[in-house]
């Protein structure tokens, strides 16, 4: 099983969604694009959002265990992935990418 590197790509807020239908928040979502979090095989990185996390852990899981390519051909690099989360007002898009290091 394999590490995969996880990275912020792409932050955005749909300020007019949020003031039509969202209650307000006391925390929002705190990453910034260019944040790397660094998942241990299928084991969630400290400090990652658990919503986020329910969207990306079945790609980090397959790319851990060696799955590649997925959706024939939708990636450059077949051993990662683009992900966003399933905050429909703070939509974030995360790389996830198969480093070539064990998972501990």
């Amino acid at each position: 099983m394999k590490k995969v590197k996880i990275t912020v790509m792409r932050k955005v807020r749909h300020d007019d969604l949020i003031d039509k239908y969202e209650n307000p928040l006391e925390h929002e979502c705190d990453v910034e694009e260019g944040d790397v979090f660094i998942a241990n095989g299928w084991q969630r990185p400290d400090n990652f959002c658990d919503s986020a996390w329910e969207s990306l852990s079945p790609f980090v899981m397959a790319l851990a265990n060696g799955a590649s390519d997925f959706y024939e051909g939708w990636m450059k690099n077949k051993k990662s992935a683009m992900i966003s989360c399933n905050d429909g007002f703070r939509p974030v898009s995360f790389l996830l990418e198969t480093m070539e290091e064990d998972a501990d």
